[in-house]
């Protein structure tokens, strides 16, 4: 299964709304790739600004497909990548 740039958005909106106990409306997300970094979020909630590693982005994306998709699963099985944008492979 792949998981478009937007699906991770929204996948991080929802676990950042539900950490913190905020609207998902109050979130904003922008996906970030450095060769040198590998990829990142810079996330906003109300004004207050947080970074997130990959690791926490898998975190998100395990949550998203579990609440979602029914499906559970873990961070060895998701692949990050991009090209034109980003993306997630689900093995």
């Amino acid at each position: 299964m792949r998981l478009s740039m937007d699906q991770i958005v929204n996948a991080v909106c929802l676990n950042m709304a539900e950490r913190y106990e905020v609207p998902v409306t109050s979130v904003e997300v922008e996906l970030v790739y450095e060769e040198d970094q590998g990829f990142s979020a810079e996330v906003w909630i109300q004004g207050r600004q947080r970074i997130l590693i990959e690791a926490n982005l898998k975190e998100a994306i395990m949550r998203y497909m579990l609440t979602e998709y029914d499906q559970r699963v873990y961070p060895s099985q998701i692949t990050l990548d991009v090209e034109d944008e980003m993306w997630a492979d689900i093995s």
